[in-house]
């Protein structure tokens, strides 16, 4: 669990990587004809997808211990970008003019290249809605998970404070009071 191979996945920047790029890596290589027209490549994709979109949200959303977890605005922003890329991803494919595993579609023997693209348009379309609706609900988790830490943080800190008599507060002013007799002294 903290391998620097296990670090290195699990941060968020790599694992959005992970997620979204896999997208244009599957689609728009033979690794997407390989998965049509073979059976292991056609596990190979789903057990992908599912690990990489499973290591993605593990990483924004999990809970479970793991390597060191980056702050809120961090994951925030990186599920915008993971967002905007998958959005990105459903309209290029919306738009694309060249049809995706055009060797499938004429092994399987349906060759009107017009009805092929406007499937294919509707499948970006689809890619495109339906990768945002999960990310909308995980970036209000991760904004639920936030103010929840805040509060504990600021419960534990009231206790803290409790306990040693507002200890930190009072350093916190005599700091101030340092600072301000130095800049009266300079002056």
């Amino acid at each position: 669990m903290h391998s620097r191979y296990s670090r290195f996945l699990t941060r968020p920047p790599v694992a959005g990587v992970i997620f979204a790029g896999s997208l244009v890596a599957f689609y728009y290589t033979g690794w997407f004809e390989y998965a049509l027209f073979e059976h292991p490549g056609h596990l190979l994709m789903q057990v992908h997808f599912l690990l990489s979109g499973y290591l993605f949200f593990w990483v924004i959303l999990g809970v479970d211990p793991g390597p060191a977890r980056v702050a809120y605005p961090i994951r925030l922003l990186v599920l915008l970008v993971t967002m905007a890329f998958h959005a990105f991803f459903g309209v290029a494919v919306m738009a694309d003019q060249q049809l995706l595993a055009a060797d499938w579609w004429t092994a399987m023997q349906y060759t009107d290249t017009e009805a092929l693209l406007a499937d294919q348009a509707v499948g970006g379309s689809v890619a495109w809605g339906a990768g945002e609706l999960p990310v909308v609900v995980a970036a209000i988790i991760v904004a639920v998970q936030w103010t929840r830490d805040d509060e504990r943080t600021a419960r534990r800190r009231d206790r803290q404070a409790d306990r040693d008599g507002e200890a930190e507060l009072a350093a916190y002013n005599a700091r101030l009071a340092e600072l301000a007799r130095r800049d009266e002294q300079s002056r």
